[in-house]
């Protein structure tokens, strides 16, 4: 608070300068604020008020308090117009000293009738009254001067089965003395007392497990694992999430005891919780990414797919957002078709010695047969694949393994040779390729015929390979109700011109075969009608 001379001397410098800034730099006092206001009331009343004295406080003595109260109820009027006509107090001071007078006299009118002090011996006579009948509740209690809900609790006490047995006990169970009767009635209230103690102590621990069963159960949901869960060995993110499903419930002091996090962890890791995911942004370009590719790619051509359009994100990032959304490559080991039929004719040296390497396109070539169930019905692929990049140069699909489905495959595969090119073409030891048909071609396309062993699938590992992936891709849990077999040959045949064309692999630089080629400087001539 600022004095009068000060307000004045303030006021006297403004008109001088006639300026509140240069006012306030010239005195450093008050705020521009206050003194706007001081500026305000000169103007407007000429002069500044000075400091209030405030009033001296009115003391009434007891008889001056009584007089106006009993004025104030003689005249049954208004509180106003008694304190007019009395000339003290103000209206409200007389409504105060009217309801205290109003509440002592209440208090004075309240009389008890158990307010005399009772002794221990009148406590248990009173209580034998009442279980022998021998009165009326109300007129024990004006008798002994004991509230009649404390004789009742007494008489529960005395009719207690423990009461009985220490009774017994005595030898005195009919006529009990009343300091007999006195000891059980204090050593009952002890066990009372301890039973309640044990009772609170039990019903903590019932909470505490429940608490602990409600955490385990929404750990469970959160983690996927619901045996072999310790609460206390997970992650602290982890244990904020439990804690934000149970704190509605559960007081955040017992939970944070239970999981054995301190409280700044927890708001530390609510509050990152509660911050976006930064990998919101990738997690749709990654399921598309997926999607498009039938569902085969793994984490790493994904980042490669992401990283084409531009996408920068690391590998890491990439399996991480795949694990989470569940983005899995369907695998399944299927039986094999066998078309061994016996030796036809002589077999042919196993050339490749399992060596599927090859320098240069067209030096070494691989054939099988696969089959497709479906409840249509099956369905047969037979390709040939360059051993230089795993491409399939040419295939046929159809829904019997016979000889002119492999003769026609082999026909269609020598139109992508040049003149000087003779691969060698490993099989198994099948029948289709033991017939005089098969043979025939072969010589008459100077090709090397070479197989595997009796029996043995490592020996052309790397074309059951190609059908392991396709089959992975496309085939394996996936519901084929309701497709037809016409249908199912023209998904598989698009999906094999798209694994030729498009599908990236990582050791070509994640780039498709024939891009590959391409960049290479090898063209291959793509032909996009139906093979089968």
């Amino acid at each position: 608070m600022y004095s009068y001379e000060q307000r004045k001397k303030a006021i006297e410098v403004y008109l001088q300068t006639q300026s509140v800034s240069e006012t306030l730099r010239i005195l450093g006092y008050p705020s521009s604020k206050e003194l706007y206001k001081w500026i305000h009331e000169y103007q407007h009343n000429g002069k500044l008020h000075k400091k209030r004295v405030k009033p001296e406080r009115i003391y009434y003595s007891e008889e001056e308090k009584a007089a106006a109260v009993q004025f104030y109820h003689n005249n049954h009027g208004s509180y106003q117009d008694a304190a007019d006509k009395l000339g003290y107090p103000t209206s409200a001071q007389l409504r105060l000293w009217v309801k205290a007078a109003e509440k002592e006299r209440e208090k004075a009118c309240e009389i008890s009738l158990y307010m005399i002090e009772y002794t221990k011996e009148d406590f248990i006579k009173a209580a034998i009254e009442f279980c022998a009948n021998e009165s009326n509740l109300v007129s024990i209690g004006q008798k002994y001067h004991i509230a009649p809900n404390t004789i009742k609790k007494a008489a529960a006490v005395l009719l207690s089965k423990e009461y009985a047995e220490r009774m017994s006990k005595h030898g005195n169970r009919k006529e009990p003395t009343v300091e007999a009767m006195y000891e059980s009635i204090e050593q009952l209230m002890a066990e009372n007392a301890a039973l309640a103690e044990e009772r609170a102590r039990l019903q903590q621990e019932v909470q505490r497990l429940q608490m602990e069963r409600d955490a385990l159960e929404v750990a469970g949901i959160m983690l996927k694992k619901f045996g072999g869960i310790d609460l206390k060995t997970m992650s602290n993110r982890e244990k904020t999430i439990v804690i934000g499903a149970l704190k509605e419930k559960y007081r955040l002091a017992d939970l944070f005891e239970m999981l054995d996090i301190s409280k700044s962890s927890y708001y530390y890791q609510h509050h990152a919780v509660a911050q976006p995911d930064r990998d919101d942004a990738f997690r749709e370009h990654i399921k598309q990414a997926f999607s498009e590719n039938h569902e085969e790619y793994g984490y790493r051509r994904i980042h490669a797919v992401l990283s084409e359009i531009g996408i920068r994100i690391s590998e890491k990032r990439v399996r991480r957002i795949m694990k989470q959304e569940e983005l899995k490559v369907y695998q399944k080991k299927a039986k094999k078709h066998s078309s061994y039929a016996g030796e036809i004719t002589p077999a042919v040296p196993k050339l490749l010695e399992r060596d599927f390497h090859a320098e240069k396109p067209n030096m070494k070539w691989l054939t099988d047969i696969t089959e497709f169930s479906i409840p249509a019905g099956k369905v047969y692929l037979s390709p040939v694949i360059d051993c230089f990049d795993g491409m399939p140069v040419s295939w046929m699909i159809g829904t019997s393994p016979d000889a002119d489905m492999v003769n026609s495959m082999l026909d269609s595969a020598v139109l992508s040779l040049k003149e000087d090119e003779h691969p060698i073409v490993h099989s198994d030891r099948g029948s289709h390729y033991r017939w005089p048909g098969w043979i025939e071609r072969m010589e008459k396309y100077h090709l090397t015929r070479s197989m595997s062993q009796k029996g043995c699938s490592p020996d052309n590992s790397a074309c059951e390979g190609f059908f392991g992936v396709i089959k992975n891709a496309i085939f394996y849990g996936r519901d084929w109700k309701g497709v037809s077999i016409d249908e199912f040959i023209v998904f598989l045949n698009d999906y094999l011109h798209w694994f030729r064309e498009k599908r990236i692999k990582q050791k070509l630089g994640y780039k498709s075969p024939i891009q590959y080629r391409v960049s290479i400087g090898i063209p291959f001539l793509q032909n996009r009608a139906l093979n089968c």
